[in-house]
């Protein structure tokens, strides 16, 4: 990049002409000076710039700028609309899959939540299946319980991250799952419901 200038970029605590270059960098050949140019985009931007460049990054080529731009969505702020992410969980890359689903989660994104169920039940990587349990335990919809009960008989990793997704839930079927997985094979498991328990 070039040299940056010294005057502040109006609103964004940059340098003048920092925003340009940066959003010059974001249409870079390489997807690694892509990937840190969204990421600077998104900190040091106004609304308008960061959160063009985000939905950008939703839609690049390169599934590690996909990620990226997942991973940085409660970043930005006012909250962006969350359709991109939405449209991330059905992603052939399954780590954009799980930034996603992680994001869904930590905005609270209710009107996810039959997208994260689909995932929950039906993906085949179970890393996508314990990130959408985890979405769903985050969001705390009871739309999404019943995904995260099915999840409770699923791969150990599943199972813990269901387990623990449980906690913002009670009902006799939520005590019935737990203790089940007191009685676990897989010890993380049996943690995990300990401490809810306790």
């Amino acid at each position: 990049m070039a040299a940056l200038g010294v005057q502040a970029e109006q609103g964004s605590g940059l340098p003048r002409g920092a925003v340009a270059e940066l959003e010059a960098a974001a249409t870079d050949p390489d997807p690694r000076i892509r990937t840190a140019a969204v990421a600077a985009l998104v900190r040091a931007a106004g609304t308008r710039r960061a959160t063009g460049a985000w939905r950008r990054a939703c839609a690049d080529p390169a599934p590690e700028v996909r990620r990226r731009a997942a991973e940085l969505t409660p970043k930005l702020s006012p909250r962006p609309n969350a359709r991109p992410l939405v449209d991330l969980l059905d992603d052939p890359e399954v780590t954009v899959v799980e930034a996603s689903a992680w994001a869904l989660g930590e905005l609270g994104e209710s009107a996810a939540v039959p997208r994260l169920v689909t995932l929950a039940t039906k993906h085949d990587d179970p890393l996508a299946r314990e990130a959408a349990v985890a979405a769903l335990g985050a969001i705390g919809d009871r739309a999404g319980l019943a995904a995260i009960l099915a999840a409770c008989k699923d791969k150990p990793a599943v199972r813990r991250r269901a387990v623990l997704a449980l906690a913002p839930f009670d009902g006799p079927e939520v005590d019935a799952a737990l203790e089940n997985a007191l009685k676990d094979r897989d010890w993380q498991t049996r943690q995990a419901a300990e401490d809810l328990r306790g």
